[in-house]
């Protein structure tokens, strides 16, 4: 089974108890977060992924279920289960940065960029990336892909670094993208929005 398939069944509603009020992403983000600081309390998760106590403990309790982390005193951390998923994700997800000044491709005023690796071949005109990112309470997305040493945006532009250069600058010294790779901006008006959006575009593509 692949992560990606692994993680949504995690989220799935389970008999009897009412259906699960997280999703995937923030599986993603606890994840994210765990790798980031080592050990991370219950209450600092809740506050960064704007969770309720209910919520957050039942996340994590599925998580520990799956032997993915372990809880403590000291907060969650890993268990080699849970980096190894990490890494699995990462490995796909490879990076995600805030782009602090708008571009031509920005849409609303907080941005996140988003970079995957070696997945070009999985998009098509960037509608999937976009309506993704909407759901997930983002203004919108745009999808660019590498392909023979260029930046291209689908049926848009086959020349990035001609038609919209602040652009092309700022994702190429943010996330040095290489040929095969996929790229995301995501516009919000919050960054949790952005950040969001951001995940779920990327989701559709790995």
């Amino acid at each position: 089974m692949s992560v990606k398939r692994f993680l949504q069944g995690m989220v799935r509603e389970r008999a009897p108890g009412p259906a699960p009020s997280f999703n995937v992403y923030d599986v993603f983000r606890v994840l994210e977060l765990i790798a980031k600081e080592g050990a991370v309390g219950r209450g600092k998760i809740s506050k960064s992924l704007g969770l309720g106590e209910g919520a957050t403990r039942t996340l994590l309790s599925r998580l520990s279920e799956e032997r993915l982390i372990s809880i403590s005193r000291r907060g969650c951390a890993f268990l080699e289960k849970g980096r190894k998923i990490w890494e699995d994700l990462k490995a796909s997800i490879a990076k995600k940065v805030e782009l602090k000044e708008e571009n031509e491709l920005t849409l609303a005023r907080y941005n996140i960029a988003v970079l995957v690796k070696g997945r070009g071949a999985n998009v098509r005109k960037g509608l999937e990336q976009r309506d993704a990112s909407v759901r997930a309470g983002a203004k919108g997305a745009t999808t660019i892909l590498i392909e023979g040493g260029k930046m291209i945006l689908p049926a848009v532009s086959t020349n990035l670094e001609r038609d919209y250069p602040k652009a092309f600058k700022q994702i190429a010294e943010s996330l040095k993208p290489e040929n095969g790779d996929v790229v995301i901006i995501c516009s919000a008006d919050s960054l949790r929005e952005a950040e969001y959006g951001a995940i779920a575009a990327a989701w559709t593509v790995i």
